[in-house]
C-alpha cells in the first residue's frame, strides 16, 4: 500500500471548476439563444432514456467525448469545432465539469457546463425532452 494520498473524485470536480465557466440554468436558458452555443448531454444513453433531456441538447457519451472532439479521431464528429461555444450537463454536474475541462485542455477554448446538472435543470422547472420509446424525442407535457 502507497503512503501518498489519493487524489479524489470530487476534489478533481472542484479543480477543473475552477478553470471553466459554471453556469446556472437561467445562464444556461440565455445562452441557448445564441446560435454559436452547442448544448452537450454527456449523460449515459439509459438517463436520457429515463429523464428526457434539455432542449436542443445533442447527446455525446462521456466515454465517447475525447474521441468525438478530436478531429484527428475516426470517431471525429464534426458538430465539434473549437470555433463554438459549448455547455456540457450531465446528472449532478460532476462529470460534466470534468468532461469541459478536458475539452478545454483538447484545445476548445469557449467552454462550460451546467453546475447542477440535468437535476438542477430539472428542479427549476424548465422545459424537459421526454422519450415515450426509447427511439424518439417527443416534447414534455405541459401541466
Amino acid at each position: 500500500m502507497s503512503d501518498q494520498p489519493v487524489k479524489k473524485a470530487w476534489d478533481m470536480v472542484e479543480e477543473a471548476m475552477a478553470s471553466i465557466d459554471n453556469l446556472s440554468p437561467e445562464q444556461v436558458l440565455e445562452e441557448q439563444d445564441n446560435t454559436d452555443v452547442v448544448l452537450v448531454d454527456i449523460r449515459d444513453f439509459r438517463e436520457l432514456y429515463l429523464k428526457g433531456k434539455i432542449p436542443g441538447a445533442i447527446h455525446a457519451p462521456r466515454g465517447m467525448l475525447e474521441f468525438w472532439v478530436d478531429p484527428q479521431s475516426e470517431y471525429y464528429r464534426d458538430v465539434f469545432s473549437p470555433e463554438k461555444r459549448y455547455v456540457l450537463y450531465c446528472a449532478a454536474g460532476g462529470r460534466s465539469a470534468l468532461a469541459a475541462k478536458t475539452m478545454k485542455d483538447m484545445g476548445y477554448p469557449d467552454v462550460g457546463h451546467l453546475e447542477p446538472g440535468f437535476a438542477g435543470w430539472e428542479a427549476a422547472g424548465l422545459n424537459i425532452e421526454a422519450t415515450q420509446d426509447g427511439s424518439k424525442w417527443v416534447p414534455a407535457p405541459k401541466d
